[in-house]
């Protein structure tokens, strides 16, 4: 009696959970992006290399690794090799796991993938020859620091102007839609922190000075053409923001149909992180993480990015968690299925206490 009377409940459940869609249910297909920077033709021999592999440029892979933090330079006189060596092996580890990728300590499809993929200049990690390096990230959950955990040392609430330079502009695009992209992007930080954005027309005395730049400009951390590096910013209090003036910077997918376009808004959204403290998130949906793809729009911040930058400058008076709670909720595709998962768990069992009572 009991077991046909619960066998239409348990029939429910596993068609709710067959039904709905998510994809925790298979697994992603990665696909392979030909980005201008780095194309698949040009990487397809590095992969599944792994340890002991001697693959040709392996050592121009390698470089890519140590500018973005989790290779140390050879020693003077000396070049990367091509071999798959213990220590790149190490750095391989290092940056899947900082970048929540599978960790494999080989490369494999989804890590060239997101090597592959447009970012901004700034180190995900530093090193230092001393024993006890100083400007290792402190990382606090996913977010992290920089060195210090540098912030603007002014009171709160505070101001800070930012201004455009007036050489090193773009023309593809009216300075009416690069100011409004920038003011929204402000807007977005000072949503959830004691600080105010101000344009000022001074680019001289202005805190944050914002220009686009071409390959080699003068900071030690030339830009690359199209796609690769997008732009970087400095750590405080240096204000400097940089944007790399070859890309197609778009402010409206509708109207720019480019295939390697570059929102703005996300881009500057991301570097002003970096402007007020914030170093690079592993969280994938974090505005901090540090890659962008071609014609994607990334500007709503993250728990993460609030956690993180509210520990720095405290909490915007009007500021509530609720929204963040319930957009994350739903906006996560995982964090969703469970949600669903829950649910449907708990009808089961309310369906089963039914049937016994």
């Amino acid at each position: 009696m009991f077991s046909s009377l619960i066998s239409p409940a348990i029939f429910l459940l596993i068609n709710l959970l067959l039904f709905s869609t998510s994809p925790c249910l298979s697994s992603p297909t990665i696909p392979m992006n030909s980005y201008k920077y780095s194309n698949w033709e040009k990487f397809e021999t590095f992969l599944d290399a792994r340890r002991g592999s001697n693959v040709t440029q392996m050592s121009e892979l390698k470089k890519y690794f140590h500018r973005f933090g989790y290779l140390i330079k050879p020693q003077e006189n000396q070049n990367f090799s091509d071999v798959f060596d213990a220590k790149f092996e190490h750095a391989v580890i290092r940056y899947q796991a900082r970048l929540g990728l599978p960790i494999t300590g080989t490369l494999n499809n989804q890590t060239l993938v997101q090597i592959m993929s447009p970012r901004c200049g700034v180190r995900d990690r530093h090193h230092h020859h001393n024993p006890k390096p100083k400007s290792r990230f402190h990382a606090t959950r996913k977010f992290a620091y920089f060195q210090d955990q540098p912030r603007w040392n002014r009171g709160v609430p505070m101001t800070l102007t930012y201004s455009f330079s007036p050489v090193d502009m773009i023309t593809s695009l009216s300075m009416t839609n690069i100011r409004d992209a920038f003011k929204r992007a402000f807007g977005h930080w000072e949503s959830v922190i004691p600080v105010t954005f101000i344009e000022s027309d001074d680019y001289g005395f202005a805190d944050i000075k914002i220009g686009f730049y071409n390959g080699d400009h003068g900071d030690g951390e030339a830009f690359d053409g199209v796609l690769g590096v997008l732009a970087h910013a400095f750590s405080p209090e240096s204000g400097r923001f940089h944007l790399d003036a070859a890309e197609t910077w778009a402010v409206d997918f509708e109207s720019e149909k480019s295939k390697v376009a570059i929102d703005l808004e996300s881009v500057a959204t991301h570097e002003i992180g970096h402007l007020l403290g914030l170093a690079h998130s592993s969280v994938k949906e974090s505005v901090m993480y540090p890659s962008l793809k071609p014609r994607e729009k990334k500007v709503d911040l993250k728990l993460d990015d609030v956690r993180g930058i509210q520990a720095l400058y405290g909490t915007n008076p009007n500021f509530t968690v609720g929204g963040f709670l319930e957009s994350e909720i739903y906006s996560n595709d995982a964090g969703a299925f469970h949600l669903r998962t829950l649910i449907l768990f708990s009808t089961f069992f309310a369906l089963m206490i039914g049937v016994i009572l």
